[in-house]
């Protein structure tokens, strides 16, 4: 944990955190309350109280990063939002020491009459800054958001990849104290995303304090020191991000269902895509199984005596750092059970001048167990953080075996008998 010698006060801090909903069937029973409140009509009431969040004490100082988990439904984002003042509590506080920046719902805030610049000034203003502030920062706002041609039309007659975009720039471009973010690591395409990704990596790397919620346990573990899992409303855990992330992957495996995956897409087309790759960006070209010298998306294989071989291709914008390339091999049921990535194993990929590459991932002797198996294929950054394209379920493996073990591997092993015999107990 980060503590500040010249701030020494918590940047988040909740005591005995609580939020309930009220429920009504019909808009009438939210009438009936308000005239006839409960009490004049004894234990009656018109609605059912939902609890979103449960009694939370959470302490979180200046200059950490944090992840919050949790499945749809669990907290997360009523949390988020308690934080950001967005929402009151029904008990308990919420103290937040310094400028906060929020990615919840992207322009929520602004007017859709207003015109773009309009709801930049007024978006600051909301944030704290002060006129002086926003003078020296709207120029780089707009040209971050890259906007600029259409800043003084209303912002209803923006596409909602231009009204997110300017929205994002505005949030990220306040110069905030914290930053909440919920599943909005990056956004828009392209360049922009590539931008504003950098743009909350260079936060986190100020010491900035960073509030991050989302779904992908690999990016939270990834970009956090620590970790808290809600459910229900109240807090499961809260430590070392990858002690977090494990126990949460854990919860969520033995919630999984048998239902198996949809079926596996179709690999990619082999010829080179004919559009142009967008500036800022990257994408997988082609990607092949091979099992024994032939190309096959699903493949039959052989327990302990089969290799395959991954190739893979891809496209980038020569302009940036060459990307990383990870595989994971999953279960029907969507379990990760083993993963490799070139950034781990510190395996550098080469591309072309004009940002083409191929790699290829060869696996000996696959000692998995009986059963079907799906291979998925990334394309990401340098840092193996920012994801620039994905190939999920892109092929399948069958496998077979002799004998009746269980589980997913065979992993190598050695019986040793130590039972000693003496030579007067031999008939």
């Amino acid at each position: 944990m980060f503590f500040s010698a010249k701030n020494p006060e918590p940047a988040i801090k909740a005591l005995n955190l609580s939020k309930c909903y009220q429920l009504y069937q019909r808009p009438a029973d939210r009438l009936k309350q308000y005239l006839w409140p409960n009490r004049w009509l004894g234990s009656r009431q018109y609605y059912r109280e939902l609890r979103a969040l449960h009694d939370i004490n959470l302490m979180i100082m200046p200059g950490e990063v944090v992840g919050i988990v949790g499945q749809n439904g669990s907290g997360k984002s009523t949390l988020l939002q308690l934080v950001c003042g967005t929402l009151t509590p029904t008990q308990g506080e919420v103290l937040v020491n310094g400028r906060i920046a929020a990615l919840l719902e992207l322009g929520a805030g602004f007017n859709p009459e207003f015109t773009g610049r309009e709801n930049v000034l007024m978006s600051a203003a909301i944030m704290g800054l002060s006129q002086s502030e926003i003078a020296d920062r709207i120029e780089h706002i707009i040209d971050f958001s890259g906007v600029r041609d259409f800043i003084d039309q209303p912002v209803k007659t923006y596409s909602s990849g231009m009204y997110v975009r300017l929205a994002f720039s505005v949030a990220i471009n306040v110069d905030p104290d914290i930053l909440v973010i919920d599943e909005a690591l990056s956004v828009g395409d392209g360049a922009f995303a590539r931008k504003s990704f950098d743009r909350i990596m260079q936060m986190r790397d100020a010491g900035k304090t960073i509030l991050f919620c989302s779904h992908s346990l690999f990016q939270v573990e990834s970009l956090c020191a620590r970790a808290i899992w809600i459910n229900k409303g109240e807090i499961v855990l809260d430590g070392e991000s990858a002690q977090v992330v494990s126990a949460y992957q854990t919860f969520l495996d033995k919630s999984a269902t048998n239902s198996p995956l949809e079926t596996p897409i179709t690999n990619k087309p082999d010829p080179a895509l004919n559009t142009k790759l967008v500036s800022g960006c990257a994408r997988l070209e082609t990607i092949k199984l091979q099992v024994n010298d032939t190309h096959t998306q699903h493949a039959v294989i052989f327990s302990g005596q089969t290799s395959i071989m991954m190739r893979v291709a891809f496209a980038s914008d020569p302009s940036l750092p060459c990307p990383t390339v990870a595989m994971t091999l999953q279960t029907k049921d969507g379990r990760t059970i083993t993963s490799a990535a070139t950034w781990e194993d510190q395996f550098a990929v080469h591309r072309t001048a004009a940002g083409s590459g191929q790699i290829s991932l060869r696996l000996d002797h696959l000692p998995l167990l009986k059963g079907e198996y799906f291979i998925s294929i990334y394309l990401l950054c340098e840092r193996g953080l920012h994801l620039y394209d994905a190939a999920e379920a892109i092929a399948t493996l069958q496998v077979q075996q002799a004998g009746r073990l269980q589980g997913y591997f065979s992993i190598p092993h050695q019986w040793e008998d130590n039972t000693i015999i003496h030579h007067d107990q031999i008939s």
